[in-house]
């Protein structure tokens, strides 16, 4: 089994702000990375300390979003020159992994 080195990359949103709809048509369509998957959390907070949150009683619309890609090392470092100007800094993370190939 081969594998071959990629890198993973985890993008801090909230639903309130409405970016990460416009993020994925970007990492889709324009940078055409391998993959993408959007979470949605169920709490968290960030530099500010505000707590956001979704109960059974409350179901907030400023919840955590979470945006992973993934792609050659390569092509990650010419996306992220694009994304860095969109994204506050501090809110991308990103990591060498490897992904089986297959072969």
């Amino acid at each position: 089994m081969n594998s071959k080195p990629i890198v993973m990359v985890r993008i801090y949103l909230t639903e309130g702000k409405h970016q990460y709809q416009q993020l994925l048509e970007l990492l889709h369509d324009r940078e055409q990375v391998a993959g993408v998957t959007a979470f949605r959390g169920i709490a968290g907070f960030g530099q500010s300390g505000t707590m956001h949150s979704s109960t059974l009683l409350d179901i907030s619309l400023d919840l955590p979003i979470i945006l992973e890609f993934f792609d050659t090392p390569e092509k990650v470092a010419k996306v992220l020159e694009h994304l860095n100007p969109l994204i506050k800094p501090g809110h991308i993370v990103s990591w060498s992994a490897t992904v089986n190939s297959g072969e």
